[in-house]
């Protein structure tokens, strides 16, 4: 059984940074694609970051790009979330999640496996 679990949230001020974990296990870790999704109250669950199972390429959303940085450690089954230069609007739950494939992909019904999620509070 796949089991995600997120870190790093918290309370920041606008302009400030934080850095978001996922420690993954359950099956092989490097055989798959990873993703963060974000929700914020009143919304629909969106898409934030991708990288392919082998890091080898990246892709965001538009409203992150530039100032989010997505990574990951197959060694370690892990995947990280670098969020600088944090805006109010990037206040979320943010979810860790598995895709079915080796290739990334933005929508979140291709994802099976999804962590509890970690809350970030940007403040103004």
């Amino acid at each position: 059984q796949v089991q995600l679990v997120e870190s790093g949230g918290g309370l920041v001020q606008a302009g400030g940074s934080l850095r978001l974990s996922c420690a993954a296990s359950g099956r092989t870790f490097s055989s798959y694609a990873m993703g963060w999704f974000r929700q914020a109250p009143g919304k629909e669950r969106e898409f934030v970051a991708v990288i392919r199972w082998d890091g080898g390429s990246q892709d965001y959303a538009d409203s992150v790009k530039g100032r989010f940085t997505i990574s990951r450690d197959n060694t370690k089954n892990k995947v990280y979330l670098q969020m600088n230069s944090l805006k109010p609007e990037d206040t979320a739950v943010y979810y860790c999640a598995q895709a079915r494939l080796r290739y990334g992909s933005d929508q979140y019904k291709n994802y099976d496996y999804w962590g509890q999620g970690t809350q970030v509070t940007v403040s103004s």
